[in-house]
């Protein structure tokens, strides 16, 4: 599952490491070497001429020093060298390498669009020791922006709900999600969420699990309901399909292995 490797130190004052490696992005897109989907090292770095500003450190992992950078236009450090995106990634790097880089993306993205006070417009500056972006005029602070999600996996019996979500990239069918709104605590969110969505009721909610999402910011925060009462009538602006499988039906593709959802249909899929 896509997540922070447990050997990983995180760290918010910068380091000076011979070997340490950058997770440079544009536009979303993380700079690779093509042959081999390796970072760059600090000579190659050092090659796109990156402002001190728009470096920000990461962390230790496995005995290197990570930094996480962005630039607004795809410089290149040499020939061997591309962007890419970090959904086509998914299966072809090591899970704890890409929870990293969703995790370096995530404070590129906030440094990126912090640049400038959101009340008054004036330069931010990076607080000493501490991930906040700090307005001298006004003193609005700002923070990595986190935007929790819930997730909730319905049961019936020995069926579960999936639904084809009108807006995935993947075009899987899945759990429910969605955003929760000001004001709302998760419990509360699951419920609106799922009778908007597929117009039914749901109780015994039950905790399941967390992970951070960083497309762009997403915190997922998974859980299990029975069904309460009423029929499926789905939101077609949020799901274009939405129905039961149990275990004589048959099943559709999954969501990806990398996801708490998989995790979670995998979990509470009937067995035969």
């Amino acid at each position: 599952m896509l997540q922070t490797p447990a050997t990983f130190t995180p760290l918010i004052r910068p380091q000076n490491h011979a070997d340490t490696l950058t997770f440079v992005y544009h536009r979303g897109e993380l700079l690779l070497r093509n042959s081999n989907l390796g970072l760059p090292d600090a000579s190659e770095l050092a090659a796109l001429n990156l402002a001190p500003e728009r470096i920000h450190p990461l962390g230790l992992w496995e005995g290197r020093y990570y930094q996480a950078a962005w630039l607004d236009q795809p410089a290149l450090p040499g020939p061997d060298f591309g962007y890419h995106g970090l959904r086509s990634l998914f299966g072809a790097l090591d899970d704890g390498f890409l929870g990293l880089a969703g995790r370096a993306y995530q404070l590129a993205e906030w440094a990126r669009t912090h640049r400038y006070c959101g009340a008054c417009a004036t330069p931010l500056r990076l607080l000493e020791g501490e991930r906040c972006y700090k307005c001298p005029a006004c003193g609005h602070g700002a923070y990595p922006r986190i935007s929790p999600a819930m997730m909730v996996l319905v049961r019936k019996g020995e069926q579960v709900l999936l639904a084809l979500h009108t807006n995935s990239p993947y075009k899987r069918y899945t759990a429910l999600a969605g955003f929760l709104e000001a004001g709302e605590s998760v419990e509360e969110a699951i419920h609106r969420e799922v009778y908007e969505e597929v117009g039914l009721r749901v109780h015994n909610l039950r905790y399941f699990g967390s992970q951070s999402w960083p497309f762009p910011h997403s915190l997922m925060i998974a859980y299990t309901a029975d069904y309460l009462d009423g029929e499926i009538r789905i939101d077609p602006a949020e799901i274009a399909d939405a129905r039961w499988f149990g275990t004589d039906d048959e099943w559709p593709e999954l969501p990806v292995k990398v996801s708490i959802a998989a995790r979670l249909v995998d979990a509470h899929r009937p067995k035969r």
